[in-house]
């Protein structure tokens, strides 16, 4: 029974740690006067999604964006399942046109189906590293999400299949890593970006599913 149950909530915390979304940015492009993003966002992260998003550049020496977020993937019942986030990033370091940033998350998930309702605190941390133009960009993504604590609670039809089955918090629960690519074209107040690579486990093999993602994004600036 413990097998049974401990195989039922690794299956659902690695469903509810995909809907990936990030807002990403041309660090060439940024302008005081124009300090605010909003994002559109939809893609293919072992389910399809769309998203939006809101971020502000700070008054700061060191060019650091903050952010909100949210995504849901596609559905009948669009708030069963969504993911929101709220984080900052930085670009810490410009050579030319070469530039690193890194992004921090803080990330509510939560996931429902009729055996399971799921609600997830988690984290991310990702580096994009490229080369940075004023209409133009292409970087290296690398990141890691880890979903930290996952609080279950089981429907009725869960607890007569599964009478030993428990309610409550599991700490800490799964992780991913995401290698990938994106570039992006920008244009007046306008960013265009493709977003695509791999997922892997905190072991770095494959998990179930299709472990691709790919994600076409909007940005507009004022």
């Amino acid at each position: 029974m413990k097998k049974i149950q401990s195989a039922i909530i690794i299956l659902c915390v690695l469903i509810i740690s995909k809907t990936s979304s990030a807002q990403e940015i041309n660090w060439r492009n940024l302008n005081d006067n124009k300090p605010h993003f909003m994002n559109v966002q939809m893609g293919f992260d072992y389910a399809t999604f769309v998203g939006v998003g809101y971020g502000q550049k700070l008054k700061t020496t060191l060019p650091v964006v903050l952010n909100i977020e949210y995504s849901s993937p596609f559905g009948k019942d669009i708030f069963d399942d969504f993911k929101t986030k709220f984080g900052g990033q930085a670009e810490v370091l410009h050579m030319d046109n070469f530039s690193v940033s890194v992004k921090v998350s803080g990330i509510f998930r939560r996931y429902q189906n009729d055996l399971v309702r799921l609600a997830s605190f988690g984290s991310e941390f990702s580096t994009n590293f490229g080369y940075y133009k004023t209409n133009w960009y292409v970087a290296g993504d690398i990141g890691f999400d880890k979903a930290i604590a996952t609080n279950i609670k089981n429907s009725g039809e869960m607890k007569t299949i599964y009478p030993d089955v428990k309610d409550g918090w599991y700490v800490p629960t799964g992780g991913n890593f995401n290698l990938g690519i994106v570039s992006g074209y920008s244009f007046n107040t306008n960013d265009l970006y493709l977003k695509m690579g791999i997922h892997l486990t905190e072991d770095l093999s494959f998990g179930s599913g299709a472990p691709y993602y790919l994600q076409i994004g909007y940005n507009r600036r004022f």
